[in-house]
């Protein structure tokens, strides 16, 4: 499903318009982007939790050379998936 496809089922599920349903996508996006840029994690009971991890620094190998090369340590987006969804999934 891509962004379009969301923005289509979330119109039909909600009444909303598809304008208005986008609107709606773009800003629950952005304050999932600017809380976890914080290092602030999201849990929404019954879906999942969004949160920040720290991945080391560490030697990695270039696949076509064979060469070693140093990677760097970043943040790294997560999300673990609650209760309610992992049982509907399964």
């Amino acid at each position: 499903m891509n962004k379009s496809e969301l923005v289509s089922a979330i119109a039909s599920a909600s009444g909303l318009s598809k304008v208005d349903s986008e609107k709606a996508l773009n800003a629950t996006t952005d304050a999932i982007k600017n809380a976890l840029a914080k290092g602030e994690s999201i849990q929404l009971i019954g879906f999942g939790t969004f949160s920040i991890s720290e991945r080391a620094a560490r030697t990695g190998r270039n696949p076509q050379t064979g060469k070693e090369i140093q990677i760097a340590a970043k943040k790294v987006a997560k999300f673990k998936p609650g209760k309610a969804l992992d049982e509907s999934i399964n």
